[in-house]
């Protein structure tokens, strides 16, 4: 076996500043390198006026925010090539051993690199569909976060990727499971509620989610919404939804992006967990869910089978969903839970990287 090198310096990429899954992998996957002995960089567009990033990072980890300023009216399409462009100028890649890029936009950005395939997606604006496809094939290696994503990146590409599962931030959250003044705080401002962390939008399946909310026909029973900062346009997708739940006479909290401080208090609280998205190729939120003893119910998608195993419970469609998040809570699935989110942690996650990382340099 390949001995692996910390002695690398490597530069992790990433399109936005923002609470995302993949911008909270890459923070915690530089992290844990860092920690390891690696000289780590994340690069990143710093949207909004942003200048570092949504949360405090470890100071052994160098930053690197592009300026990014917001333009009125620009559409997805425009978007998406200038954030190509400003990345592109503005990177190096001669001061690093490792280019790692974790999504389309900073793959094109940076040319020849590793590529974090997170998941699959099918686009149809033009500029978005040709940056996915180049951040596919163009990579001279890649990596998923699941068998599920890797077999779809086989099967529609040819391409064998390595698996490396995320890490979750476990003791964050079971620790807040445990804050009986937060979880207090939060009942109060909310009262009983089920929680989805992820904002409105398609891949979510947050019309479904509406759907299944009303059947519950509970008065005393909230839904809250946290989460949502995009690069995408959703607002015919909004539109629809705000819609829908006007005709279905349910009034979700929609909070948009929390507080890095105040999410594991806000999940801790809740009756359960909902997160019946479409397409995914891990899920990230549901492990902190899990690791805050917080009952989980997930789409029934084969990544999620993959791994929440018998952690969570799975619903296809509207009906099932709403029997699911009502149906009263396991203590022992609880448990499994709460042991599953501790299994996988960033350590073993950056261990697998450097490995990977020093297979490449042989």
């Amino acid at each position: 076996m390949t001995r692996p090198s910390p002695n690398l310096r490597i530069a992790l990429l990433s399109y936005s500043t923002k609470p995302r899954g993949g911008v909270v992998h890459t923070l915690s996957l530089a992290e844990a390198l860092a920690a390891m002995g690696a000289d780590v960089t994340v690069w990143s567009l710093g949207r909004g006026g942003d200048t570092t990033f949504y949360r405090a990072v470890d100071p052994r980890v160098r930053l690197s925010v592009v300026p990014f300023p917001d333009q009125v009216d620009e559409g997805v399409g425009d978007r998406i090539l200038r954030s190509i462009a400003v990345l592109r100028n503005a990177f190096d890649a001669s001061g690093y051993d490792i280019v790692h890029a974790q999504d389309c936009i900073s793959a094109n950005a940076v040319g020849r690199c590793i590529r974090t395939v997170h998941h699959l997606d099918t686009f149809t604006t033009p500029e978005l569909a040709a940056c996915h496809e180049r951040a596919i094939v163009t990579p001279y290696a890649h990596l998923c976060v699941s068998t599920a994503v890797a077999a779809e990146l086989a099967a529609g590409w040819g391409l064998k990727a390595t698996v490396i599962p995320n890490g979750v931030d476990s003791a964050r959250f079971a620790a807040a499971s445990g804050d009986s003044l937060a979880i207090a705080r939060q009942r109060e401002r909310f009262g009983r509620y089920v929680v989805t962390v992820g904002g409105i939008e398609p891949r979510k399946g947050s019309l479904e989610l509406l759907e299944a909310f009303a059947l519950i026909n509970d008065p005393d029973l909230s839904l809250v919404i946290a989460g949502g900062e995009t690069l995408f346009d959703y607002r015919d997708y909004r539109a629809s939804w705000e819609k829908r739940a006007a005709e279905l006479g349910v009034a979700p909290l929609v909070l948009g992006p929390v507080a890095d401080p105040e999410l594991p208090s806000l999940v801790a609280a809740a009756e359960a967990f909902a997160f019946p998205s479409v397409k995914e190729g891990f899920g990230l939120a549901p492990l902190e869910a899990l690791a805050a003893g917080v009952p989980l119910v997930v789409s029934d998608l084969p990544v999620f089978h993959e791994i929440f195993g018998t952690a969570a419970s799975y619903a296809a469609g509207p009906a099932q969903l709403a029997r699911q998040l009502t149906t009263p809570p396991d203590q022992a699935r609880r448990a499994a839970g709460q042991a599953l989110a501790k299994s996988y942690t960033w350590e073993a996650a950056a261990a697998a990287h450097l490995e990977f990382y020093t297979r490449l340099q042989d």
